[in-house]
């Protein structure tokens, strides 16, 4: 009877070691279908805000060799850096009035699209003859109107390839804004007439408010009862009781961190990277919290520690810090402001001008010679991490997006953030990866446009309608109707990370304008089996235990 009944003990033990083996096997299917593999954050429903935050100041037009700006551009590329911010020079383009050269532009832009960054464009320094002050080359343009004529030249020279351009640079501090005193009337006067021209000939560009230098002091003019250099707030606040408001799409700022780690809080009477939320403050106080900011300057001083402290006007850290307060300033600005964008770092490299015996050598990711720097490999880690998007809305300009092809950005009310990509290449595609039960697609109908073929996970789509190849697409047209529509995608699918590709069709425009993100609990923990399991195992065990005993 001993040996019958431990037999059977045995059997009830191999039973209950099953059971625990399903119930773990349907634990872990559960815990990989039901966490996120990134933590999931509230929608950026801002205007220019759901972006990839990755971008660098660079100087190409100081560098003299083609291959050196090439492989500047490609290291950046490689660092998971997506924008430039990079200046032309208006007195290099039109050195004479109606004059225009555009050979060095023309080389800089093709260099950058090469690489697939976007640039946004710094216009400013007039040309001589423009000048009022013919020996500062930052000084304003005697006349405003000269400049929105260079202004209108450059956009129509780069629509549909520049769709972002930044106008004037600092104009709150000498020399940014000549020899004269600061004003900033004077400044939103130039805005208007730049804003004015660009989207005259362009509606679809974004225009970018000059960035201010961000500085506690005031310095009076001799004699004058105007500063010389302007507190940057205040200087913000004056251009909005000027009139700014209406004449900036993204406002463009400076974010230097100088001695403090990226959570020192802002401070009216402190220099900080924290200080852009004070900015921030003075948009929302005149009811432009609509508006993206994006950094026009952003990051921290590495200097060696024995160089001079009356030269060290940025601060200094050293250079682990510098990499870790870059990323994680990013990190945490995009976490704690829905209102914040793109993060050009200062800077990527220079092209040997600027000597390691002062101080904002040390800025940059990479040195003269190529050598990338701890802060360029930091940021690549961070930049070139896969990106997946998690339950929620998102914008077509998402960072788990990937575009293909020629897409052109389109302004219009009826669009989500206000904006669209358009496109009417064939083969043209968007691919987008993320984690859910279920995707929508936003797109656009129209009498113009047209189909786009769809898969989920290199397969085609069971909810959508097929061609005779068995391909599913989705059909945009409708005869004499134009609105936006959302199309479902994925439904009901295995809560896990996967893949939409949309590929357009030969006839007809398609638009995309985001997607929805779906987690809604199609596929729940399956309790009642893990109950019975459960159950079944302890019975087992228990029975063990008597007829062992016995």
């Amino acid at each position: 009877m001993k040996l019958t009944a431990r037999l059977f003990c045995f059997m009830l033990i191999l039973i209950a070691l099953g059971a625990f083996a399903v119930l773990g096997w349907t634990l872990a299917g559960w815990v990989e279908m039901d966490t996120p593999v990134l933590p999931a954050s509230p929608p950026r429903v801002i205007p220019d805000t759901d972006v990839n935050p990755y971008g660098a100041n660079f100087f190409l037009d100081r560098e003299v060799e083609d291959w050196k700006r090439d492989r500047t551009v490609r290291m950046a590329r490689e660092a998971g850096i997506v924008w430039a911010k990079q200046q032309f020079s208006w007195e290099e383009i039109e050195k004479r009035k109606n004059s225009f050269d555009w050979d060095k532009s023309d080389q800089i832009v093709a260099t950058f699209e090469k690489y697939g960054l976007q640039i946004i464009a710094r216009l400013d320094r007039p040309p001589a003859w423009a000048r009022k002050a013919k020996s500062i080359p930052q000084s304003p343009p005697a006349n405003f109107d000269d400049y929105g004529d260079f202004v209108d030249a450059f956009v129509r020279r780069y629509t549909g390839r520049i769709h972002y351009i930044q106008i004037w640079n600092e104009p709150n501090i000498f020399p940014e804004w000549g020899d004269q005193p600061v004003n900033p009337t004077e400044y939103v006067a130039l805005l208007k007439i730049a804003y004015a021209r660009a989207k005259a000939a362009n509606p679809n560009l974004r225009v970018l408010s000059a960035p201010l230098a961000i500085t506690l002091g005031e310095s009076w003019s001799p004699g004058s009862t105007q500063w010389r250099h302007m507190n940057d707030l205040q200087y913000l606040d004056a251009m909005y009781q000027a009139g700014a408001k209406d004449y900036f799409d993204i406002l463009s700022a400076n974010a230097f961190g100088l001695r403090a780690t990226p959570d020192d809080p802002p401070d009216a009477q402190r220099l900080n990277f924290q200080r852009v939320a004070l900015a921030r403050q003075v948009m929302e106080r005149y009811g432009d919290a609509n508006k993206a900011v994006w950094i026009n300057e952003y990051g921290w001083n590495a200097s060696p520690s024995d160089f001079p402290a009356e030269e060290l006007m940025w601060g200094r850290v050293t250079e682990p810090q510098q990499a870790e307060y870059t990323v994680r300033g990013i990190a945490e600005g995009r976490a704690r402001w829905l209102w914040v964008g793109v993060f050009n770092i200062w800077y990527f490299r220079q092209v040997g001008d600027i000597t390691p015996d002062r101080s904002d050598y040390y800025f940059r990711m990479v040195d003269v010679d190529f050598t990338p720097r701890l802060v360029y490999l930091r940021v690549k880690e961070a930049a070139t991490f896969p990106q997946v998007a998690q339950p929620g809305i998102h914008q077509e300009t998402n960072m788990a997006v990937e575009l293909r092809g020629s897409w052109q950005p389109h302004l219009t009310l009826a669009a989500s953030a206000g904006r669209e990509i358009v496109t009417r290449s064939p083969g043209a595609r968007v691919i987008i990866k993320f984690w859910g039960d279920g995707l929508e697609l936003l797109m656009r109908r129209g009498p113009t446009d047209g189909r786009a073929w769809v898969t989920l996970d290199g397969q085609s789509v069971a909810t959508l309608p097929l061609d005779t190849n068995g391909n599913s697409y989705v059909d945009l047209a409708a005869p004499n109707e134009s609105w936006q529509v959302r199309v479902p995608v994925a439904e009901n699918i295995p809560r896990r990370t996967h893949t939409v590709e949309l590929v357009v069709g030969q006839t007809g425009e398609v638009a995309f304008d985001g997607f929805v993100v779906r987690a809604d609990g199609a596929h729940e923990f399956p309790w009642q089996t893990a109950g019975a399991f459960g159950a079944l195992s302890l019975v087992s065990f228990a029975l063990c235990l008597y007829l062992w005993r016995r």
